[in-house]
């Protein structure tokens, strides 16, 4: 069994992360990935850590990396850039299927400033024009797309708003949709440029972030809810421990695949790989699956595993992103 790149026979197999997974909170999380694919395909797995979106995605699409772990969005462009990126599995819910295998996209005020982003008795974010936001990245889906299309959704129902764009919303100042516009590079730093006062609303997904936060009060991942930043939060929370945030906008977004690039990585492995992954000795892996409760750090929750999907069950976020 060999791989591919051009005509050079690899013995390694290198799997690409963005910046939001490239930090030491979760190296332990990227080294047992690494070991189970090792011992499916007894290939050494080398990661490409990245501080650009773009930077992971081109090494994925070029072959210079032959797995990926990218969002949504991300796989969408990628594979209609080049449709040898094909999706190959995901996160489950706790249904263990596909039927709820999602997250949350979300617009995040802080903690005192909610009350502007109300109306009524429920949240609106349809006073968010004029105001400073932080989102991750054009190529991010939940730290950008997903918004994005949520707040075009919100605001073409309105006069003023009607023709208002996706690159509209990439660019502040006097006389645009926001007064500032920053693109932090991460989930992370889109919270913290909020808790830190930089902005008035930041785009953030929930995953890339809990391992930092404790649900204060309301119901998770429901507009209303308080988060907290946990006492012993890492860098870049080091420094904001209790401080705190309310979404005023939830947005359900399917889960992120890991994806592989076909041509240069044959279908045995492949095969190998997704068997792996997908079989009941991960389902219990702690260092993958982490316990609730737990204060290990980690992206996947207990009972969740690992499903097989298709890049047709993306379809659905394709009509929402106008990509379809």
């Amino acid at each position: 069994m060999t791989l591919f790149m051009g005509c050079a026979r690899q013995k390694t197999i290198t799997m690409a992360w963005l910046p939001n997974n490239s930090g030491d909170n979760e190296k332990a999380m990227r080294a047992e990935f690494g070991k189970i694919i090792m011992n499916a395909t007894g290939y050494k797995v080398v990661d490409k850590l990245t501080t650009d979106y773009n930077i992971a995605m081109a090494a994925l699409e070029s072959g210079d990396a032959q797995l990926g772990y990218f969002g949504p969005f991300e796989y969408i462009t990628g594979h209609a850039r080049n449709s040898n990126i094909v999706a190959l599995i995901v996160e489950s819910g706790n249904s263990g299927t596909l039927s709820d295998a999602r997250y949350f996209s979300r617009l995040l005020v802080k903690k005192g400033s909610e009350g502007k982003y109300m109306s009524g008795k429920t949240y609106s974010i349809n006073n968010i024009a004029g105001k400073k936001i932080s989102f991750v990245s054009t190529s991010s889906t939940s730290g950008f797309n997903m918004p994005a299309a949520a707040i075009l959704e919100d605001f073409h129902k309105m006069t003023k708003w009607k023709d208002l764009t996706k690159d509209d919303l990439m660019q502040g100042g006097k006389g645009k949709f926001f007064s500032q516009v920053v693109f932090s590079g991460s989930h992370q730093m889109s919270l913290a440029n909020l808790l830190k006062g930089t902005v008035d609303i930041s785009a953030v997904d929930d995953i890339d972030v809990r391992n930092y936060l404790e649900l204060t009060s309301g119901t998770d991942e429901e507009p209303g809810a308080v988060y907290t930043v946990k006492k012993d939060a890492a860098a870049p929370f080091a420094e904001l421990a209790g401080a705190q945030f309310v979404i005023i906008k939830t947005i359900p977004v399917m889960n992120t695949p890991v994806e592989a690039n076909v041509s240069v990585l044959d279908q045995k492995t492949v095969d190998q790989i997704v068997n792996a992954l997908t079989g009941e000795k991960v389902k219990d892996d702690q260092l993958l699956f982490r316990p609730k409760g737990s204060s290990m750090a980690g992206l996947f929750m207990e009972p969740h595993c690992f499903v097989r999907v298709s890049d047709y069950d993306y379809d659905g976020m394709r009509r929402i992103l106008g990509l379809k």
